[in-house]
């Protein structure tokens, strides 16, 4: 008898193809990247009992609220701190990783602190210009081309 294998699997407030195995399925969930999505199935097929190449359409209900557990504290269940998103958080210390509206919300959050700290960072935020060092000579331009005008009556 052929095990059931569920079309769609709600984790980590995502709606994951359950004919993927579980690396590949979990990279559709924002904040997981390949590398983070190989050790969450390492750790999982550990703590599951199942290979990590299972599809995630078949796992059970229990095995799914797992997984998503594993995904929202990795560094809980033994992956390196070194791979997740949010180290040394600016309000509680902690290592975490976030994922979905949760990262978003953050990223937005620790924008607006710089702006209103006015640090270098905050302030090209708030004027549109790059913000990690690129150059801007040739980039970055809005607007109309600025140059030299040449004068009506030459050749």
């Amino acid at each position: 008898m052929a095990e059931e294998i569920r079309g769609i699997v709600r984790i980590a407030n995502k709606d994951l193809d359950g004919h993927k195995p579980i690396p590949e399925a979990i990279l559709a969930i924002k904040g997981i990247g390949v590398n983070l999505a190989n050790a969450i199935a390492e750790v999982a097929s550990e703590k599951l009992g199942v290979d990590k190449e299972t599809k995630v359409g078949a796992l059970t209900e229990e095995q799914a609220e797992l997984l998503e557990k594993i995904i929202l504290n990795p560094v809980e269940y033994g992956v390196p701190s070194w791979m997740v998103n949010r180290r040394k958080d600016y309000s509680t210390g902690k290592d975490l990783h976030l994922t979905g509206s949760d990262l978003d919300f953050t990223i937005r959050q620790d924008i607006e602190r710089e702006k209103r700290a006015r640090s270098y960072r905050g302030i090209r935020h708030a004027r549109g210009l790059p913000v990690r060092g690129q150059r801007t000579r040739s980039t970055f331009r809005h607007g109309p081309a600025v140059g030299v005008q040449r004068k009506k009556g030459k050749k």
